[in-house]
């Protein structure tokens, strides 16, 4: 419920504001506004209140809002009101560029907000982000299919299609996946790797971010899993193996190896506890797997990983703007590979039911309001796409009439509006509906 509570919370935030990004440049240029709504109200509101011309509601439906502006075709499809003649307080009288600044002001509104956001976050609490030099100190370890696509165990990458690597590693990562050409340091030497798309929907579809970490020394065990070899053997939580059937190991992909292929066979171990050294009788599953989590997260380690710069107003304001910019030009990047079909990135594409699951158990106000200046950004992004039914549709075509002279008549935009709110249904229905199934099917699996 708390993960539900959280992004009704941050769509809220984030609709409210971004829809009254229009309503103010509305009221300034004189343009009614008939309707302000939080979330859809398709055939019915939850709570709706006039004052002066404008209804306030809440729909029932949460996926948006809107706001209704005399004289315009938006989501309502409402073309009675457009067959009467054009009135003074209508968005059709106003001037070109008045209706591409209201159509623009969600937008706007939106990258203020991100900006806000990080400003006063970057002077509170501080600038944070996890350190790539600090993460890359011992190389990095890969999942099975990080291996499968060129990577080994012990690699730093050094850059990313030409460009140095940044200080952010979780940028980083993201840097990779939307890679075509990395260079890594292998054993002292450069190592060119190409990642194909295909390589990618492998990543993708397996482990996605979490598909490299970085190579720890030593690991101690995070939690056990009940009536595991690793429980019946008496492994203890914060114990730390040193070595398998006598060989010893440094990184934690290194004992990986030493059991792997090793399906229900015993192996013997010796166990570092309490300053202690342990040796225990162990036997592995069908998977090769001994039934224990290691403590081998960023999150475990964060103290260790984490960069925390507190800055000043002065300078959290360029530093926050220059963070807006970056996350709008990653969302670029990643649109340009959700496009790419064979890289199956479309299949990663997640509805508000998705990325609720995403959110922590606990309520915690860093994470929400990071989130949300993440999430405005992105909003801004889409809504500056040139796909009718959308901000950046209406734009698109405000600004073919100041080139051009040209308006579309209102037979034209109507069937342009259904054409695009048809579209943008249709991936809501499949995204919702992916998440969706998603979901049925985890809870069946962890109830069975």
């Amino acid at each position: 419920m708390i993960q539900v509570a959280q992004i009704i919370f941050i769509l809220s935030v984030l609709v409210i504001l971004h829809e009254f990004g229009h309503y103010i440049a509305a009221k300034i240029f004189k343009v009614r506004v008939e309707k302000f709504y939080l979330f859809m109200d398709a055939g019915f509101s939850l709570v709706k209140k006039k004052i002066g011309e404008t209804e306030w509601g809440i729909g029932w439906l949460p996926i948006g809002g809107y706001v209704k502006l005399s004289g315009m075709i938006d989501e309502s499809m409402d073309t009675e009101q457009m067959k009467q003649p054009a009135q003074p307080w209508e968005f059709r009288s106003k001037p070109a560029w008045q209706r591409l600044i209201i159509m623009l002001g969600g937008i706007i509104v939106n990258i203020i907000l991100a900006i806000t956001i990080y400003t006063i976050m970057f002077s509170t609490v501080g600038q944070k982000y996890t350190a790539t030099n600090v993460v890359q100190k011992n190389g990095l370890s890969f999942s099975q299919v990080g291996k499968d696509v060129g990577f080994k165990n012990g690699d730093k990458i050094v850059s990313v299609d030409g460009e140095l690597v940044q200080n952010k590693f979780n940028r980083l990562i993201i840097d990779v996946l939307l890679s075509d050409k990395l260079i890594v340091d292998r054993d002292g030497q450069n190592k060119e790797i190409t990642l194909s798309d295909e390589d990618k929907a492998k990543i993708l579809g397996a482990e996605g971010k979490n598909f490299m970490a970085p190579r720890i020394e030593g690991f101690k065990i995070d939690s056990i899993l009940p009536k595991s070899g690793a429980f019946n053997a008496g492994l203890k939580v914060n114990d730390q193996i040193i070595s398998v059937n006598n060989k010893e190991f440094k990184y934690f992909d290194e004992f990986s190896e030493l059991i792997t292929n090793k399906a229900n066979d015993s192996i013997a171990l010796a166990v570092q506890r309490d300053n202690k050294i342990v040796n225990l009788k162990a036997k592995l599953d069908k998977n090769s797997k001994l039934g224990f989590l290691p403590g081998l997260s960023l999150t475990n380690d964060k103290e260790k990983y984490e960069v925390v710069n507190k800055l000043s107003f002065g300078n959290a304001l360029p530093q926050a703007m220059k963070e807006s910019w970056e996350l709008l030009v990653y969302n670029v990047k990643q649109f340009k590979l959700i496009l790419k079909p064979k890289t199956q990135a479309y299949k990663q594409v997640k509805s508000p039911i998705g990325i609720a699951r995403m959110l922590p158990d606990e309520w915690n106000w860093e994470f929400i309001w990071s989130f949300t200046a993440l999430f405005s950004i992105g909003l801004a992004f889409m809504n500056l796409l040139p796909i009718p039914g959308l901000d950046g549709g209406h734009a698109l075509f405000t600004i073919v009439e100041m080139i051009t002279g040209k308006t579309l008549n209102e037979k034209t935009a109507g069937y342009v509006q259904t054409f695009g709110m048809i579209i943008l249904l249709t991936l809501m229905a499949l995204t919702f509906g992916k998440d969706i199934y998603q979901l049925v099917m985890d809870k069946f699996f962890t109830n069975h």
